[in-house]
């Protein structure tokens, strides 16, 4: 953080000229580059994008036309920048490379220390240095004051098919901030796997975040009406959704750490 902070506070590089035209084709990505992007300058967002399920910039994403992530449809927009994830389409991103176009691709961010360092490489690719500086400055100016100086409570992230996240997680660390100790991680998990509904129910977390469910039936949902779960809410008295702002390493994850330090501050 404290290599971050100097990148933050001290001069920028000198750099080629910005980029043009500027495609998205991740959707952490597409919300970093909306934030930053001269007008102008950014030209198409993932589809993803205007998920509201799983973007927190649906309505600035309407404003830009929609991609796939095909090498093909991409290409013939004629950027002269991409911005991908590093897990993002890795055919198109290889074929785009092999056409001459260049691809800046931004690793996933596993802990809320690194959001600045993911602001300031997305606007480095643009051009945009400065606005990437205040943003950054920003965030972690709003991450500081949110901090909580309590006692660990547990809690416990779950999602369809018993899906969680446990240590060296975004979402872990939104916890391990507001005060709350992760039922995953303290079962062992690493990044996310399942955890067996009896292993929640024993674990008796007070609080239970879980996520927004998809419209339409689905029978990885289920999990999450089964009469256990809903004993274990009742128990804990505070339920909490993660939703979009869980999701990418952006500014917009603030609202989800203010969202459980209120539930972290109402258990008291």
């Amino acid at each position: 953080m404290t290599a971050v902070l100097a990148m933050v506070c001290g001069a920028p590089p000198a750099l080629a000229e910005a980029p043009a035209r500027v495609v998205s084709m991740n959707l952490c990505t597409d919300q970093l580059a909306m934030l930053l992007a001269a007008p102008g300058q950014l030209v198409s967002v993932s589809v993803l994008a205007s998920d509201p399920l799983s973007s927190s910039m649906v309505d600035q994403a309407a404003a830009y036309p929609a991609n796939r992530g095909g090498a093909e449809e991409v290409f013939l927009m004629r950027p002269d920048l991409v911005l991908a994830g590093t897990y993002t389409a890795l055919g198109s991103v290889d074929l785009l490379r092999r056409l001459g176009v260049r691809v800046v691709q931004v690793p996933p961010v596993t802990s809320l220390d690194q959001v600045p360092e993911q602001i300031l490489i997305v606007g480095q690719a643009l051009g945009r240095e400065d606005a990437a500086r205040k943003l950054a400055a920003d965030f972690a100016a709003g991450l500081a004051a949110l901090a909580v100086d309590l006692p660990p409570a547990t809690a416990a992230l779950y999602y369809p098919n018993g899906y969680t996240t446990g240590d060296g997680t975004l979402a872990n660390d939104v916890l391990a901030h507001t005060g709350f100790s992760n039922v995953g991680a303290t079962a062992g998990l690493t990044g996310g796997g399942i955890l067996p509904l009896e292993r929640l129910v024993m674990a008796r977390p007070q609080v239970v975040v879980t996520s927004v469910p998809y419209p339409g039936a689905s029978r990885s949902e289920e999990i999450l009406d089964h009469p256990a779960l809903a004993k274990v809410r009742e128990k804990a008295g505070i339920s909490a959704s993660s939703d979009a702002d869980w999701v990418c390493g952006t500014p917009h994850i603030l609202r989800a750490v203010a969202g459980m330090k209120a539930a972290r501050e109402a258990l008291e």
